[in-house]
């Protein structure tokens, strides 16, 4: 059976990395650890706040791997310690976001069991450009190309 496609239109070309993003994205584990906010911090800010209670600094790691932002979790066990009952496990983690072209991490930290991490939108760039047109035989038209 084939498979329908947001993007299937053939005004719309080169498309093909969204819908890659949005194969990633439903094939994305439901996995809900661990829970996290994503918050409007202005037209052109975004943060991301994880509940990452027992980790320390050394044991989070934040990047950026082929436009996803990926957030990964992973403790130490502690062999010496003998638990009566053990309701907070050492548990490994990876959390996973597609960032849109133009879209920056501004900044990470960890506070009070939280880590926070700002994405920020840069301006985009508005770009005119002139495509010459040339004769079949590799002649251009006898007008100078300039780009505008």
């Amino acid at each position: 059976m084939a498979r329908l496609s947001v993007f299937n239109s053939p005004l719309l070309l080169g498309f093909d990395q969204f819908e890659r993003a949005l194969d990633r994205v439903t094939k994305a584990t439901a996995d809900g650890y661990p829970p996290y906010n994503v918050e409007q911090r202005g037209a052109d800010a975004i943060r991301i706040t994880l509940a990452v209670a027992g980790f320390t600094m050394d044991d989070l790691s934040v990047q950026i791997e082929d436009n996803q932002l990926v957030i990964r979790g992973k403790q130490v066990e502690e062999k010496e310690r003998v638990y009566l009952h053990r309701g907070i496990a050492a548990r490994q983690f990876q959390r996973s976001f597609v960032l849109a072209d133009g879209i920056e991490v501004a900044g990470a930290w960890l506070e009070n069991g939280l880590l926070n991490v700002d994405l920020a939108r840069r301006p985009s760039e508005q770009r005119i450009k002139r495509v010459e047109i040339r004769r079949p035989n590799g002649s251009s038209n006898g007008k100078a190309g300039n780009n505008e």
